[in-house]
């Protein structure tokens, strides 16, 4: 079905994409210029000069976000060479007219592998210069045969390429407009929250303010905590696979023994670390059902809940809520056995990224032999973005705000505390309050979607531009203003995130305030509790 879709959103954005380009003789001689332009590590493959108009990508279509309009646009291709091995293409996309002053970057998901061309057009329909890169090969983003003995694409996919582009597309900004940006930021999620804490642990220099969503920080424990999530599933447990069938049963339970201990009742668990839920509660009494579990099925569950641990507690559990919800199902279990996201990332990180061995298999996995090797190595030295010490960031004035889904099944939130207290640890509590700031998300599930509230200007195109309810333009407002973020509001709107004929309706169907963490929104006891406006932000309850 995904290519009759693409064709049709192709044959669209030909019709739709029209206009006429303004800036005259002297926009078109900056932007051929650019061709000439040296680069220390690379080089310039091609330069075009876009017209504006309307334009509607098929990605945003399937998300229910309208089409853009853009200006006419310098559109410079570059290919980044910071090893003899390496071939990093990146793109840097300039408004002829309307620049707003601002550079922001882009970042990748899983493997990367592609450039996220609907994120510059929605970036570049906003007035800013925008790049993105591929990190250095061309790949799905779940396909890691690309790193199969190459350290080098290895270093470039872990955090060289990020830094390069911002390097190159800062060149090329200067070049086109004869200034440097006003202000660069860096906004992704994901793998790309990782990007976004790796330069302000690296790479200072490059963003002065940074949103680094769902981020996977601690690459090397999570790769790990997946292998050893689905070897116990798939392994150590011989009936342990949980069909997608007896999931609603799974959040069902969760939900009765947990949903009312925020002292509301409304489908969502505020802070799932105080939910007390064991599986065994579920364990079948006879016959197999889909509303109960076999004793390896219970196992899966709190393998899950729990995580590997490990000796030094870096890998945790991911927390409970939404086991019925698609990414659940997509990522931990699959619609059969060996058939999980968890599973294909477990079996292509380790073969071409730990290992180098394409024949590593998940029987001979060893949780604590093999997490020593995979930090030990190349991995763990250059994807990584663990360390707390912000204080370069610190001290040119950087703004980084984090935030992460409780119902993430990708990446556990609690990774993301981890990371947070850990700088608060090294730099003190006080200190970060000046430039760092944590939204934990109850419903949120990886990067967007889930049941709760989950729009905060988080996506490409899903931000008011409003600081109360968009987190981009809240990092902005402290980067510019000095105006630190306080509570944020996001929305849950009926018909969200689904395809083509489906946008969602303009009036949300609930709106929660986001507390900096660790503060928690708890409703007043007056009012509706689907309105913002009835909640208050306060202190976590231990």
């Amino acid at each position: 079905m995904k290519r009759p879709i693409r064709l049709m959103a192709g044959l669209l954005s030909a019709m739709l994409f029209t206009g006429c380009a303004h800036g005259g003789e002297a926009a078109v001689s900056a932007c051929d210029s650019l061709g000439k332009m040296q680069l220390q590590n690379g080089e310039v493959l091609s330069v075009d000069r876009v017209r504006g108009g309307f334009h509607l990508d098929w990605r945003s279509m399937l998300l229910g976000i309208p089409g853009f309009s853009l200006p006419p646009s310098c559109r410079v291709e570059l290919r980044l060479r910071p090893s003899p091995q390496s071939n990093v293409h990146a793109l840097v996309w300039m408004p002829e007219s309307g620049w707003n002053g601002r550079y922001q970057g882009i970042g990748n998901g899983g493997f990367a592998g592609s450039i996220d061309t609907l994120s510059l057009t929605v970036a570049l329909s906003r007035g800013y210069a925008v790049s993105a890169t591929d990190t250095g090969h061309e790949a799905n983003d779940k396909d890691g045969r690309w790193a199969l003995n190459n350290p080098e694409l290895i270093k470039d996919y872990g955090n060289r390429a990020i830094h390069e582009t911002a390097v190159a597309a800062k060149a090329a900004i200067k070049a086109y407009y004869g200034r440097a940006p006003n202000y660069s930021y860096f906004s992704s999620g994901s793998n790309g929250g990782r990007q976004g804490l790796m330069e302000a642990q690296r790479h200072p220099e490059d963003y002065d303010g940074i949103l680094a969503g769902c981020p996977a920080a601690d690459g090397t424990a999570l790769i790990t905590n997946m292998a050893w999530v689905q070897q116990q599933m798939l392994i150590r447990n011989p009936d342990g696979w949980i069909p997608p069938k007896k999931l609603p049963a799974v959040t069902a339970a969760t939900l009765a023994a947990c949903d009312a201990i925020d002292g509301l009742k409304d489908g969502l668990i505020d802070d799932p670390r105080r939910c007390p839920f064991q599986p065994e509660s579920l364990r079948c009494k006879g016959e197999d059902r889909k509303d109960c579990l076999s004793d390896g099925q219970i196992q899966t569950l709190k393998a899950i809940r729990s995580g590997a641990g490990g000796p030094s507690g870096r890998l945790l559990g991911y927390d409970p809520g939404n086991e019925d919800g698609d990414m659940w199902r997509e990522w931990f279990v699959g619609d059969q056995p060996r058939d999980s996201i968890f599973y294909t990332y477990a079996l292509e990180f380790n073969r071409n990224l730990i290992h180098s061995d394409p024949a590593w298999a998940l029987e001979n996995f060893d949780v604590t032999r093999d997490l020593a090797v995979a930090d030990r190595g190349i991995l763990g030295q250059e994807y990584n973005a663990t360390n707390p010490d912000l204080s370069r960031f610190v001290a040119r004035g950087g703004k980084l705000i984090m935030y992460h889904g409780w119902n993430d099944p990708a990446l556990p939130a609690r990774k993301t505390i981890q990371y947070y207290e850990s700088v608060q640890g090294r730099l003190g509590a006080d200190a970060v309050q000046g430039f760092a700031r944590l939204y934990l998300v109850p419903g949120l599930e990886h990067c967007f979607g889930g049941p709760g509230p989950n729009s905060f200007g988080q996506l490409p195109g899903g931000g008011s531009g409003e600081p109360g309810s968009d987190i981009n333009a809240a990092l902005t407002d402290w980067v510019e203003k000095g105006i630190a973020p306080g509570a944020i509001v996001a929305a849950k709107h009926k018909g969200e995130f689904k395809p083509l004929l489906a946008p969602p309706q303009a009036r949300p169907q609930r709106t929660r305030p986001l507390c900096p963490y660790p503060q928690v929104a708890r409703w007043t006891g007056k009012g509706s509790s689907d309105e913002a406006a009835n909640f208050v932000c306060t202190e976590a309850k231990s």
